[in-house]
């Protein structure tokens, strides 16, 4: 069972690359594991509490629990996926089951932060895109799934989203095998990475 990784900064494209590659390998079966969902449990704080922390960093990620997953996965075996709330910024006390397929899947933005994550992918994608496009397509986003105005957007933005992707997303893309710049993706090549490994 491949396990490809997709990274990159907020807003640039992992999802849609996720879900494409999803439905061209439909036949065969895929699952796509968002590490958004593995954020820390933060359910014992309040929300004007929970809305100070910086999610953009690493350390907001339960990467011990993402990687005992993936290798369960791996290994064949369904897994209990935690659910993650964007809209009041906690983990909900309902999970979701999740079954093997032939290729799995994994994106996020802090998805080449782990050592130990990092070694579990065979193949990893990096999208790049500026920061001016992104913060275009995340305020258009949040304003309309997140329920967050402008104001609450381009403050964490400019307060975490940006310096943390400066700081350990950006960086991060040494450990990937192809690097695309977002607005131009070659579908075709990625296709062709995959299959590689298939």
């Amino acid at each position: 069972m491949p396990l490809i990784g997709i990274c990159g900064g907020t807003a640039s494209g992992k999802s849609t690359l996720a879900k494409q590659i999803k439905s061209y390998f439909s036949k065969i079966g895929v699952v796509c594991i968002v590490s958004d969902s593995y954020y820390k449990d933060h359910s014992s704080l309040n929300f004007k509490e929970r809305s100070k922390i910086n999610f953009d960093h690493p350390d907001s990620i339960d990467f011990e629990l993402l990687v005992k997953n993936l290798k369960k996965l791996k290994n064949n075996q369904k897994i209990k996926e935690p659910i993650y709330s964007y809209k009041t910024h906690k983990r909900l006390k309902k999970t979701k089951i999740v079954l093997p397929k032939k290729i799995i899947i994994v994106e996020g933005i802090h998805v080449y932060c782990n050592d130990d994550l990092i070694k579990l992918f065979d193949y990893k994608f990096f999208l790049d895109l500026d920061s001016k496009t992104r913060l275009k397509r995340r305020t258009k986003r949040d304003t309309k799934e997140r329920n967050r105005s402008i104001e609450e957007i381009k403050k964490r933005y400019f307060d975490m989203v940006e310096p943390m992707y400066e700081k350990f997303i950006e960086p991060s893309k040494k450990h990937s095998d192809l690097i695309m710049n977002a607005n131009s993706i070659n579908f075709k090549k990625i296709i062709e990475k995959i299959d590689e490994i298939l």
